[in-house]
């Protein structure tokens, strides 16, 4: 049992793992940036600086919390020695002191300099045909429902339609405290197996889906990408036919030359918001592999990441012959694949954090 003087002790390291003191201090110099009457002029200069007060709060929220739970619990354990009555009181008390606990300590796992920050989740299509497209659409709809069950913003940068069934492939920004540090360990390959709903014979399929995730940066993370080194193609977007198809040239595709990065996007009408929106997926893509540098000269980690090939899957849904969806890295396993794909992916991400450290 937690008894007063643990708690108290628990309470005290807490603070300085995560450093409450900086923190408060950070929240109160944002917010008074925030009340400056031109702060709101500029929303795209705003964003960022309202997303870092989100990604502070959210861990000061829970701090605060855990040292209220620790006064309230060394009263009732006081209590509880002089009148018995609350004694039935106390293991309720301890084990939502425990699940708060639970919840920093993943947090703490949320230590990389753009953990903060948003993401840029994009999942293509891979081998599986058809099968592969409607999977592909399904684990954009799965990542969809677990940002807004978290109460995420969730913006579509770019979605191309296959014309059968499903997508080719998509792109998406979510926002909100920590979520680049929750889903960076989604980037690889993702495999379903199940009895295809597009042959008629009904024979069992097996499809892949390619995801990669990458921080969303502001224009304040300095990324160098020379013009030199770009090459710019204006294409026609494609759309789902007949009068809805956009018959304009406005939809742009970048490669970068030195990384072979591609990036494409025709979330608008406009060729210059499109070029915008893919400058910022390009910049997203380039931060990421600098910070996975980073890592590798730290923890020579590298080497270990999962790569987005056949064959590498990281997790496995299966519809047949039973339903259940295993992460082939961590071991985590949920015996519910429609759960699963209906957004609750938490205990994968938490176990990717676990495992990630394990490694190290």
């Amino acid at each position: 049992m937690i008894g007063p003087k643990q708690s108290k002790s628990g309470f005290s390291n807490c603070e300085t793992l995560f450093d409450f003191d900086g923190k408060q201090t950070k929240v109160a110099q944002i917010e008074k940036r925030m009340s400056a009457p031109d702060f709101w002029g500029n929303q795209e200069a705003a964003r960022p600086v309202v997303a870092e007060l989100k990604s502070l709060k959210a861990v000061l929220k829970p701090l605060e919390e855990l040292g209220k739970a620790s006064e309230d619990l060394a009263t009732m354990i006081e209590m509880a020695e002089e009148d018995e009555s609350f004694a039935s009181e106390v293991p309720g008390e301890v084990e939502r002191l425990e699940k708060l606990l639970a919840d920093l300590a993943i947090k703490a796992l949320l230590n990389g300099p753009l953990d903060g920050n948003g993401a840029i989740l994009s999942i293509n299509a891979r081998d599986g045909g058809t099968d592969a497209n409607d999977w592909a659409e399904m684990l954009l709809r799965m990542y969809i429902n677990w940002a807004q069950a978290n109460d995420y913003e969730v913006e579509l940068l770019d979605r191309q339609e296959n014309e059968e069934a499903g997508i080719a492939s998509a792109a998406i920004a979510i926002r909100g405290p920590m979520a680049y540090g929750y889903l960076k360990g989604e980037s690889g390959m993702h495999r379903l197996v199940r009895i295809s709903p597009f042959n008629a014979e009904g024979k069992r399929q097996t499809s892949f889906a390619a995801v990669d995730v990458s921080p969303e940066v502001n224009d304040n993370v300095e990324i160098e990408i020379r013009d030199e080194d770009l090459e710019e193609q204006a294409i026609r977007s494609s759309g789902p036919g007949g009068q809805h198809v956009n018959k304009t040239s406005s939809a742009i595709r970048l490669r970068h030359i030195p990384s072979g990065i591609v990036v494409h996007c025709q979330a608008e009408r406009s060729q210059h918001k499109n070029r915008a929106t893919a400058m910022k997926m390009l910049r997203a893509r380039l931060a990421r592999i600098e910070e996975e540098k980073r890592e590798a000269e730290q923890a020579a980690k590298y080497e270990k990441m999962p790569k987005t090939g056949f064959g590498s899957q990281i997790r496995n849904y299966f519809l047949h012959p039973d339903q259940r969806v295993k992460d082939a890295r961590t071991g985590h396993l949920v015996g519910s694949f429609h759960s699963v794909l209906d957004g609750n992916i938490q205990g994968f991400l938490d176990a990717f954090l676990r495992w990630r450290v394990e490694q190290n």
